[in-house]
């Protein structure tokens, strides 16, 4: 078992295009382990920015949980995307899952758990604003300003 859920919503979805950079590998020429994070962590912002959440609001969101299976090695250069999808939403917290593919070719598979914390420190409900458009309706990547992927670009099925 992995440990990676396998249910996601396709409907839901973000794609960020990126390069490995030098910075993300390590001595032996691959990526380190943890650089599959930061470019999961890229992409929810990214999808989190196109559903109006504002600069003052990007704080109170840790990650509760985190997990990735490595499948295939990447190293300094390569092209690869990004595809983060919604697993499950909850009032106070969102699975984001999500796939790094190279060429159509899957390499690493994940999903962190993020959790919306208010002034007192608790758990709190997610902003209105931003619950609606990680439901099942609310948002596709369309190639809108914001997404890296072209209107052409279809939603795959994580």
């Amino acid at each position: 078992m992995t440990g990676v859920d396998e249910t996601v919503d396709p409907t839901v979805l973000h794609t960020e295009r990126l390069r490995v950079a030098w910075a993300d590998t390590d001595a032996g020429g691959r990526i380190h382990w943890t650089a599959v994070f930061r470019w999961a962590e890229l992409a929810e912002h990214a999808l989190l920015r196109r559903l109006g959440r504002d600069r003052d609001e990007a704080g109170p969101y840790p990650r509760r949980s985190t997990d990735a299976v490595y499948h295939r090695a990447l190293e300094f250069d390569d092209e690869i995307e990004v595809r983060l999808g919604v697993a499950a939403s909850g009032r106070t917290s969102v699975t984001f899952r999500w796939h790094i593919t190279r060429d159509d070719e899957l390499c690493v598979e994940g999903h962190h758990t993020v959790v919306h914390v208010g002034a007192d420190g608790r758990a709190a409900p997610w902003p209105e604003h931003l619950r609606a458009g990680l439901s099942s309706d609310g948002l596709r990547d369309t190639g809108t300003p914001g997404s890296s992927a072209p209107a052409s670009h279809a939603a795959p099925s994580l």
